[in-house]
């Protein structure tokens, strides 16, 4: 299967002025989003706190987190962003898709807009 890829943009919330776009893979094997520390510090985000984060490999790691605005396809939502390592390809992940209703579609290898966003356990 290929890859899926869309443009974000991440805004502080602070500062709604200031943004950073860029072409996010969509990984809907990672729960919070990834971005590149410099370009978060850049729109005037900082650390917020740090999490441990299992990798594909198994392997725990500690890594800092911030929040903002998340953008992409026409939906704006609040999320977590890992404080990723210079040269870490942006990563969508799958809390960000759920929250606005949007989900992959692996057979076209493309985000589709479910009819509503899905409120589980609610009767």
């Amino acid at each position: 299967m290929g890859a899926t890829h869309v443009t974000v943009t991440i805004r502080n919330p602070a500062q709604p002025d200031k943004t950073w776009e860029a072409l996010f893979l969509v990984d809907t094997g990672a729960t919070d989003c990834l971005a590149p520390r410099k370009h978060l510090e850049a729109i005037g985000l900082e650390a917020r706190g740090r999490r441990i984060y299992e990798l594909a490999d198994g392997s725990e790691h500690v890594m800092e987190v911030t929040v903002a605005e998340i953008e992409f396809m026409g939906e704006i939502v609040g999320g977590t962003i890992i404080m990723g390592d210079e040269g870490a390809e942006p990563l969508l992940g799958v809390t960000a898709l759920e929250s606005v209703g949007i989900e992959v579609d692996p057979v076209n290898q493309r985000l589709k807009r479910l009819p509503a966003v899905r409120l589980k356990g609610l009767a």
